[in-house]
């Protein structure tokens, strides 16, 4: 639970959102200190959300440590509630990966196949 807290905290000091006005309920978030690694697999988690129309990320310049991740959604749901909701999955999915992992530890040690 800490380590998600944690997790929440930094992500939400190190981001920007914009709204973007080229395309109808859409905004673009900036995440700084990040690379392709947060910004594939966040546009994976949102591009599962049906009411998502368009989940993209790029970054700006190589030598620039920061991604912008685009979304647009349906008219009826907001960017930012995509992304928070697509973000408290992630994590609900991760913390299942570690404890299935921290479980597979223990019964190796234990000798458990």
């Amino acid at each position: 639970l800490f380590s998600t807290l944690h997790f929440l905290n930094v992500l939400v000091s190190r981001i920007t959102i914009i709204k973007d006005t080229k395309v109808p309920n859409a905004c673009l978030f900036t995440l700084n200190k990040e690379d392709h690694t947060l910004g594939n697999i966040i546009r994976q988690q949102l591009l599962k959300d049906p009411q998502v129309l368009f989940a993209g990320y790029k970054v700006p310049h190589p030598l620039e440590h920061k991604i912008v991740i685009r979304v647009q959604t349906t008219p009826d749901y907001s960017p930012q509630e995509a992304f928070t909701n697509a973000i408290t999955d992630l994590i609900s999915e991760l913390s299942l990966l570690e404890e299935r992992f921290r479980v597979a530890i223990k019964d190796k040690q234990e000798g458990i196949e």
